[in-house]
């Protein structure tokens, strides 16, 4: 026999006239009105909070990579250790999202696309800071941001300081390690090349963890984030090409085509190398 449970003889607030809610702290009015589907499909409310979640996701791994970014500038690794593997794990958590995406076929998602217009997840300014943010600088991505000043100066802003591996190379110079150019950079604006000084830094690490121990764990985090980054993009391809085949994106992109040639993207190239030299 079940009986009736009171929180309250407990001592749980159970009147919340003039104080803080829940849904007050977490403004869930806001969020969750924030979904406006523009057709009768029953799938686009999924479609679109996938996006939403996952853009909020990305939210959190550009604060941490921030942070991790401020940490090594001051020579506190450590601390930085911590919030690279919260970023890995948005990303495991951002790939399992795919999971529930690819329960919509082809034929649901038919239902709605054309209401989509022009907008596509390419055009997402956050995905563009995570990569600007790791080093994958490539100003020709600008240009979907264009109509808007306040993310383009946004975007420069991150263009025109080091990323997380220039940070991370800075400091192996600043322990005595010789990376060649990359120690005397001015212009963060473009991609880095890969440096030979570079990998055989990034050698010596890894042949005497022991020694080198904070910067060898730096590296392994560094490569844990790009892990599942890639996992994320592979994921986004297959969960793309399962949904509307080899069609073009919305966003005018090759669709799968485009997503493939992401896949060839290294952010920390160096470090996958070193793996080949050991």
């Amino acid at each position: 026999m079940t009986t009736s449970y009171d929180p309250s003889k407990e001592g749980a607030q159970m009147s919340f006239k003039d104080r803080m809610s829940y849904g007050d702290y977490l403004s869930l009015d806001k969020i969750l009105d924030a979904q406006a589907p523009l057709s009768q499909a029953h799938d686009e409310l999924l479609f679109i909070i996938q996006h939403q979640a996952s853009e909020l996701w990305m939210k959190l791994a550009i604060h941490e990579i921030r942070s991790a970014i401020t940490c090594i500038r001051n020579d506190q690794p450590q601390p930085a250790f911590k919030m690279l593997t919260r970023v890995a794990r948005i990303f495991e958590q951002l790939n399992n999202a795919w999971d529930v995406l690819r329960t919509m076929t082809p034929s649901e998602y038919t239902e709605f696309r054309n209401s989509l217009g022009q907008s596509s997840g390419f055009q997402s300014y956050q995905y563009r800071m995570v990569e600007f943010l790791a080093g994958n600088r490539n100003a020709a991505m600008l240009q979907p941001h264009k109509h808007r000043e306040d993310i383009s100066a946004l975007l420069e802003g991150i263009l025109a300081a080091p990323s997380l591996y220039d940070e991370a190379l800075l400091l192996l110079a600043r322990n005595g390690f010789d990376i060649g150019e990359d120690a005397n950079r001015t212009s963060w604006r473009e991609t880095r090349t890969e440096n030979v000084q570079v990998l055989n830094a990034w050698k010596e690490i890894y042949q005497a963890p022991e020694k080198y121990w904070q910067l060898y764990e730096l590296a392994e985090k560094l490569v844990d984030f790009e892990d599942y980054f890639r996992r994320w993009r592979f994921n986004h391809v297959t969960t793309v090409e399962r949904i509307i085949g080899l069609k073009r994106g919305t966003g005018g992109t090759g669709g799968v085509s485009y997503l493939r040639k992401m896949l060839e993207v290294v952010l920390f190239p160096e470090l996958w190398k070193v793996r080949t030299e050991l």
